[in-house]
């Protein structure tokens, strides 16, 4: 029975559907959608290991015909040898009655059963096959006619003596003769029967083959769809990553199925619709920051006029009032220029100019320039750091760090500790900045790097802030291609930063 061969038809299916995938147009696969990709990919791998288990059941029912036509042979073959045995006693019993009582019809039974002999010998050559003992069945046919030829010579009875005598030789050697065909019968069915243990064992070993072969290529099949139909979800995955964290300066390109290219030319336009908000965005707080600075400059300046008593006098209740508007436009101005500044940090985080950095001595710098602020809150700040080298942008890097260490002087509690923690491993760069402040509410969290967003846990006495400190955070980080986390914390807030080596 023809087998297939496994080992050239997976190499011969893999570069089919790698050659159909690639094809730009005219590939059948790319018009199709995720979920017929998907069907097809399930239907193929079906029909592998159905066709292998269909040429197993085959094999199978191909050696279990043979051991059953093995075992109806060895039956005959038993029949036929027990037949012609019992044919010859039945023919010496006639021939020696015909001998002894002088009948006819004893000898004409003697003929009858020897050719009834004669005639099964050929179903038993036949059912011995390439095995049949040809010399025994002349000899065989030789000795009854002898026996025959010593029947048809009539006489008295002292002659019928004499050939009962002669007969005796015969049926011994006739009786020899079937004990010697019983035997090589016999042998021939254990040949047999051991032919068909050797194609049981062959099919069993070719089944193995197959179904394991079968399942191999499954594997690899299972695992050549799953590569080419969950790599352009990983796409959309990252994409969509990109676009949560405002990254808009990439491309979007999704490749795939006819569904997925179609969903990603739809990001790609949300891409471009969010780059264009965002600079229409940025434009516009830009101008109407600074549209607002000139009119805030001009009340500032006529409160502090009124303040100084230019224009005459003030009432103590007048003197209130123009308090409480010098405080409140001040206040205003410093919301208009962290606007501004973060407006201005936020487009320069792109521009990086990375160089050969010393670390821990970036990390020194920045708790130094910031010791009077964390020294009159009565703070102390541990700086964990061994030797370290990063290709960043030091000036830039500097800026998140103060912000970083800025926050957590803002929300320590006086006499409270500080842990920068700097560590390189194989993956990058890794900052851990730990305080035992109030720590982030958790229905903050997921806010906590937005633009201007202001948390429930503020800091007591403290000034509110504007909002923007992790958000710039945030800007140079990923500028950096790393990523900003808030990790759970016992007390207080732990913030750590990613930043991946330079390639």
């Amino acid at each position: 029975m023809p087998q297939p061969t496994l080992a050239t038809a997976a190499p011969t299916a893999t570069a089919a559907l790698d050659a159909a995938w690639q094809r730009p147009r005219a590939g059948r696969l790319r018009g199709l959608s995720f979920h017929q990709c998907l069907l097809a990919a399930f239907l193929l791998i079906t029909a592998l290991l159905g066709g292998a288990a269909a040429q197993a059941m085959f094999a199978l029912e191909h050696v279990a015909l043979q051991g059953r036509q093995a075992s109806q042979d060895a039956a005959a073959l038993a029949a036929q040898v027990q037949g012609l045995a019992e044919r010859t006693v039945a023919m010496e019993r006639s021939a020696r009655q015909f001998l002894v009582l002088d009948d006819a019809g004893l000898r004409e039974r003697y003929q009858a059963l020897w050719a009834d002999a004669r005639a099964s010998q050929a179903p038993l050559a036949a059912l011995m096959g390439e095995a049949a003992p040809e010399p025994l069945l002349a000899e065989w046919t030789a000795q009854a006619e002898a026996a025959w030829a010593v029947l048809r010579k009539p006489g008295p009875a002292r002659a019928r003596a004499a050939a009962l005598k002669q007969l005796t030789p015969l049926f011994a050697r006739l009786h020899r003769l079937n004990e010697l065909l019983a035997e090589q019968s016999q042998q021939a069915m254990d040949r047999r029967s051991d032919a068909v243990l050797a194609e049981l064992e062959q099919q069993r070993r070719l089944i193995s083959a197959l179904v394991l072969g079968a399942i191999a290529l499954a594997g690899l099949l299972a695992l050549g769809f799953g590569h080419w139909l969950l790599r352009p979800l990983a796409h959309v995955e990252a994409a969509i990553g990109r676009l949560g964290d405002n990254r808009f300066d990439g491309s979007i390109a999704v490749g795939g199925p006819a569904d997925l290219r179609r969903l990603g030319r739809q990001l790609e336009w949300l891409r471009q619709r969010l780059a264009a908000l965002e600079s229409d965005k940025t434009r516009f707080v830009r101008h109407i920051s600074h549209e607002l600075k000139t009119p805030m400059a001009s009340i500032r300046e006529g409160t502090a006029l009124l303040r100084d008593g230019v224009a005459g006098p003030l009432t103590p209740d007048q003197g209130e009032i123009v308090r409480i508007l010098g405080d409140n436009s001040m206040a205003l101005q410093r919301q208009i220029e962290d606007l501004l500044r973060y407006q201005t940090l936020a487009s320069d985080a792109h521009q990086l100019q990375r160089r050969p950095t010393d670390m821990p001595a970036l990390l020194a710098r920045v708790v130094d320039e910031q010791r009077l602020l964390w020294q009159a809150r009565g703070l102390a700040v541990a700086v964990e750091a061994g030797p370290c080298t990063a290709l960043v942008d030091g000036e830039k890097l500097g800026i998140v760090l103060a912000n970083l260490l800025a926050n957590a002087v803002r929300f320590s509690p006086p006499g409270g500790r500080i842990t920068l923690a700097l560590a390189q491993g194989q993956a990058g760069l890794q900052i851990d900045c730990r305080d035992e402040g109030p720590g982030v509410a958790p229905e903050d969290a997921a806010r906590v790097f937005d633009p201007f967003y202001q948390g429930r846990n503020q800091a007591p006495g403290a000034r509110r802030g504007s909002g923007i400190g992790l958000s710039i955070v945030r800007e140079i980080v990923q500028a950096h291609g790393g990523h900003c986390h808030l990790l759970p914390a016992e007390r207080g807030a732990h913030f750590r930063i990613e930043i991946p080596h330079a390639t």
